[in-house]
């Protein structure tokens, strides 16, 4: 936080919002930052003419005598005349995620490789998987690990305490880095919104188990991952981010998972760091997404 800066005083928000598109808008939020003596210093906006609706991010530089909360109260009266979802962060924030992790921990490693070298601007308390595999990784990077195995006799308790462990963290959102448990019906519902996975494969394509012998079997020229967020239809949740690599013929179903690695790494890192800087706003099934 810079000195001048008094706690709760962000000398920089990010301001991310969509509504029913009309006009006004950005002259309201616009204003609203100018009022307090505030300079934009990014801003882009998108108005979808297919659902009707307008997006909206701005990164702005405000006078420090004006509080997060103070500045949460007043943009609400904005916000209520336009009927807008919104959120207003100080830029400074590094939003609490927990990672969950199976015994696959490519992603996980390089996640905490990005996090450790400044890359990733989030703080990790916690790294939960069903395997105790990666706990000594984990432990290195400075990190509890918690195992919390899964079996389906144990399932519904195994959920409970993971989701008492998120809320005891304070935690603003997970990262499914090749977790191999389908998350219930209800902690979909509870994390709506704030969970992201990383799909071995390039979506709607080759859902489910085994995607790379899938598309090994339909001789597939690009293979990919999909990040996206989790809800209670498998794989059927908002796509964030997509990234492809070309294959041949030559390569069988081994060597794609050896090249689909280093695409599920690129897109699940892209995807966090867009969620953790306000970037990805919902749009029905789909996203916008601010880069």
């Amino acid at each position: 936080m810079p000195a001048d800066t008094a706690p709760g005083r962000p000398a920089e928000v990010v301001i991310a919002l969509s509504c029913p598109d009309r006009g006004g808008i950005v002259h309201a939020v616009s204003g609203f930052i100018m009022e307090r003596d505030g300079l934009i210093l990014d801003s882009q906006q998108y108005s979808d003419p297919a659902s009707g609706q307008f997006f909206m991010r701005v990164h702005a530089r405000l006078n420090a005598q004006h509080t997060l909360a103070r500045l949460r109260d007043d943009f609400a009266t904005v916000a209520a005349d336009f009927g807008m979802q919104w959120t207003l962060t100080d830029s400074a924030e590094r939003p609490r995620v927990a990672i969950l992790v199976s015994k696959i921990g490519h992603c996980l490693n390089d996640l905490l490789y990005r996090v450790r070298t400044g890359q990733l601007r989030i703080d990790v308390p916690v790294v939960i998987s069903n395997h105790p595999d990666f706990e000594e990784l984990v432990r290195s990077h400075g990190i509890d690990f918690v195992h919390l195995p899964v079996t389906p006799g144990t399932k519904a308790q195994a959920e409970a305490a993971l989701l008492k462990l998120i809320g005891h963290l304070g935690i603003d959102f997970v990262v499914l880095a090749r977790y191999m448990q389908v998350l219930s019906d209800d902690v979909c519902k509870h994390l709506d919104g704030r969970v992201i996975n990383i799909h071995h494969s390039f979506l709607p394509s080759f859902k489910g188990a085994r995607p790379y012998n899938q598309a090994h079997d339909r001789g597939v020229k690009l293979i990919g991952a999909t990040a996206h967020y989790v809800t209670a239809d498998l794989d059927e949740g908002p796509i964030i981010e997509q990234e492809v690599v070309r294959v041949d013929h030559r390569l069988a179903p081994s060597d794609l998972v050896v090249a689909g690695r280093d695409v599920e790494t690129v897109a699940l890192a892209r995807a966090v760091q867009w969620h953790a800087e306000h970037r990805v706003l919902p749009n029905g099934h789909r996203t916008v997404v601010f880069r």
